[in-house]
């Protein structure tokens, strides 16, 4: 039985969550997370022994160390949605050292932000905490604006400042998304090189992926697609969206599928539907994070820890949390956070 905290934050859906057994894919086909993930999924692959040392670095730090697990703050908000929306609920953020200071003080694996933030302070704290460079951005600054990742620095620079590993977005299904494609695969080429892991966020983005009044944006099919593509680009540890929809294809009638995606391997559950995200990370051979999402205030915990659970039973390997973190102040922050990782610490809640 899972600790009690963590059964009340999750309310009704507790019995939901923590009894359910994922009858689609089962767990016995998942590269399940543990201490020994580097050494037992990525020695027989192409990575050189300093991308295995900087991946070792990011499983091995924090509350989460040696467990299979991760728990990242990222903090690029500051150009994906303004520094003033994202940063005035808590002033204090405008300061880069701080984001640094909550991920540490927050137990967190690793801190991923912009080159700006990294920079600033990359002689202080590059030795403290894994830095993930996020090497390219949505600006959101053009008039009208435009939904765009574009490079905002080299490789070079984030290995210059001691970063275990680079981060990079691409808007699959958008008009911009083959040039994207093309620019983060060598870009993580690259890295690879440098010794740096990689991390994706698989996003997907365009206007007709919404359909009579539903957003299919989160689908399970069309975001495990996206995930799909990014381990195909060799991203070492995909970042998606929960999904809490299903049938983007069908809906939109474009692409394709198979009906036993539907009948077979996903039902309407959560977990299942996270499930079929992790299987199209080549079975978890590389881990999926999820994003916590926007801060929505009281409710902010008990998302945090739906999300976790719901990710860790499916075979995911943690979370991403930013604004829950970071738009509140410094102390709260650090008990979501650390609530977040007493999900995955909690060896009572298993992989469905």
């Amino acid at each position: 039985m899972a600790n009690k905290k963590i059964e009340e934050l999750l309310g009704a859906n507790a019995g939901n969550l923590l009894d359910h057994t994922c009858k689609t894919i089962s767990k016995e086909h998942i590269h399940l997370p543990g201490g020994d993930f580097v050494d037992r999924t990525f020695i027989g692959s192409n990575r050189n022994p300093q991308v295995l040392r900087s991946l070792q670095q990011l499983y091995g730090t924090g509350r989460l160390a040696n467990t299979g697990y991760m728990s990242i703050l990222p903090v690029d908000q500051g150009i994906e949605h303004s520094a003033g929306a994202s940063f005035a609920p808590n002033p204090m953020y405008f300061d880069s050292e701080n984001i640094v200071k909550l991920a540490i003080e927050g137990g967190c694996n690793a801190v991923a932000s912009t080159f700006g933030v990294l920079a600033s302070v990359s002689r202080k704290y590059a030795h403290r905490i894994p830095f993930i460079v996020k090497i390219n951005h949505n600006e959101f600054l053009t008039y009208p604006n435009k939904f765009d990742q574009i490079m905002f620095g080299s490789v070079q620079d984030a290995w210059n400042m001691g970063a275990a590993a680079v981060g990079a977005t691409i808007y699959f299904g958008s008009p911009e998304s083959s040039r994207q494609i093309v620019e983060v695969a060598a870009a993580f080429d690259r890295a690879h090189e440098l010794g740096m892991a990689t991390i994706l966020w698989c996003y997907t983005r365009n206007n007709a992926f919404k359909k009579d009044g539903v957003d299919y944006h989160t689908a399970a099919d069309l975001s495990s697609q996206a995930n799909h593509l990014g381990v195909t680009i060799q991203a070492d540890i995909i970042k998606q969206k929960l999904s809490d929809k299903n049938g983007g294809y069908t809906a939109l009638n474009f692409g394709k599928t198979h009906p036993k995606v539907y009948s077979e391997l996903t039902t309407d559950h959560p977990i299942d539907l996270c499930r079929y995200q992790v299987a199209n990370c080549y079975m978890g051979r590389f881990g999926l994070i999820n994003s916590g999402g926007e801060s929505k205030g009281a409710s902010d915990m008990a998302e945090a820890v739906t999300t976790a659970v719901i990710n860790k039973r499916a075979g995911g390997q943690g979370l991403i949390s930013g604004r829950k973190a970071f738009q509140k102040p410094m102390k709260d922050g650090v008990e979501l956070l650390n609530t977040i990782q007493d999900v995955y610490l909690d060896k009572t809640i298993t992989i469905a």
